[in-house]
């Protein structure tokens, strides 16, 4: 059992049949005589649903560790991502809607620890940035000019909003969750 204001990102709660991963918590002070709370954002590991509940600070809730293993990405159909133990090479199938916006940076031969419940795997527990190759974008206009920025489309084909400076080829990091230009990782280009 864990304190809802011990709720910290990464933890798995079990609440009836769901398991839920924490992705965010922040705990409200109360004002008067409000108590205070704790506000999470849960996302389901089975379906990839997000809920919002709030907590009592001092409410109890169930804590579950999920099994981790490390594995190979192998492919993706419509419906579901295909992961393969490398010493065994046992082959297991995780939903896409489990995976989230983690799907469109999945590369063949890719590692990544697969998560599983009573041996029967859940999610997976993608890192929360990715470095990406820019693949088409405009050339830069200003040298200077960052607060501005322009359309540029990933190698992996996701399409981003990057900072005028940001050149065809070189390497950025995106935020997995929200897709979003974080910071550019690569700067030993020629230039042309």
């Amino acid at each position: 059992m864990v304190i809802a204001s011990q709720l910290r990102p990464g933890m798995v709660l079990r609440m009836g049949e769901d398991l839920l991963k924490v992705e965010e918590s922040v705990y409200h002070v109360g004002q008067g005589k409000m108590p205070g709370s704790v506000h999470a954002r849960l996302r389901n590991a089975r379906t990839g649903s997000l809920k919002e509940p709030r907590f009592r600070p001092e409410e109890r809730l169930g804590d579950v560790l999920l099994e981790k293993q490390e594995m190979e990405f192998l492919y993706s159909d419509a419906e579901s991502a295909t992961f393969m133990h490398p010493v065994t090479y046992e082959q297991v199938s995780i939903p896409l809607e489990a995976i989230g916006p983690a799907q469109k940076f999945l590369k063949p031969e890719m590692r990544i620890p697969v998560e599983s419940y009573e041996g029967e795997p859940v999610s997976i527990d993608f890192p929360q940035m990715v470095e990406v190759k820019i693949a088409t974008t405009a050339q830069p206009v200003h040298q200077q000019q960052d607060n501005t920025y322009k359309s540029a489309t990933l190698e992996n084909g996701v399409d981003v909003m990057v900072p005028q400076f940001i050149r065809p080829g070189e390497i950025v990091r995106i935020e997995v969750s929200t897709g979003k230009y974080v910071d550019r990782v690569c700067t030993d280009l020629k230039r042309v």
